[in-house]
């Protein structure tokens, strides 16, 4: 099992709109594929059109010897399921501080369930705290979302800093450009610097779309009801991209046995 947690430390980036559409199209090439939406405002529950909360709220999915299983919910789409989001993940920073090794609980808690999934993504609020430290801790691969702006990616240098001072994170960073409109200079020209800078770059990028934007009035993946639109082949193309680093990570794990 593989995880990808799409995070920034900057909101309104496209991590919600990634994580959704990424792992429905993983689902569809038949990969069992779960989502677990960690940010408390809801979003990739909304979209997927399964309702937010868990019996007992975030204490009580921690606390629960069960595990994750009895939080797993089945969506309208074969071969994806989700963990919906609950209000209580407001608090979920004061619930992980109480547990000895906080910072790795959550990993802990998704091996459980290891044997039932070949890719986890995980959806996470924007910020720096513990919640995000579980998240450094248990990906595989962080997915970074970026707008073609100079605050977007200064957010991007604070976030690798955080990363390089958790001693438990094994997440490789993977950045890529969201929101991206062709027609503006600007994104043009910052584009060409960051990937200059950061060969981790994936060239899959996802431009500025309305059809994007109508995943709140579709309540589905853009590839649902747009699949050949601009938005659609985005995310076809960013899939490709994102399984060939998966690929080529699995590929290096094995040289390294």
């Amino acid at each position: 099992m593989k995880v990808i947690s799409t995070y920034n430390l900057k909101g309104g980036v496209g991590k919600t709109a990634a994580a959704v559409n990424l792992a429905y199209i993983a689902a569809q090439s038949g990969l069992r594929t779960l989502l677990w939406d960690l940010d408390a405002q809801g979003a990739a529950s909304f979209y997927l059109r399964v309702r937010p909360g868990l019996d007992g709220g975030a204490a009580a999915l921690l606390e629960d010897k069960r595990g994750l299983g009895r939080a797993i919910r089945a969506t309208d789409f074969a071969g994806l399921d989700l963990i919906p989001a609950d209000f209580t993940y407001r608090n979920l920073d004061v619930e992980l501080r109480d547990y000895k090794k906080g910072g790795v609980r959550l990993r802990r808690m998704l091996r459980e369930v290891a044997d039932d999934y070949d890719l986890v993504f995980v959806d996470s609020a924007p910020s720096m705290s513990t919640v995000s430290e579980n998240i450094l801790a248990m990906t595989d691969l962080l997915l970074v979302p970026l707008i073609p702006t100079h605050l977007s990616l200064r957010a991007f240098e604070q976030l690798l800093a955080f990363r390089a001072a958790q001693s438990d994170c094994r997440a490789e960073v993977v950045p890529f450009f969201s929101m991206v409109d062709r027609r503006k200079s600007l994104h043009r020209e910052l584009i060409i610097e960051f990937a200059q800078a950061h060969p981790s770059l994936l060239r899959s990028y996802v431009p500025y779309s309305a059809d994007v934007e109508r995943m709140g009035e579709h309540r589905a993946p853009v590839n649902v009801y747009a699949d050949g639109s601009p938005g659609g082949r985005a995310f076809r193309a960013l899939w490709a991209a994102l399984r060939e680093r998966l690929e080529y990570q699995a590929m290096k794990a094995n040289d390294g046995e």
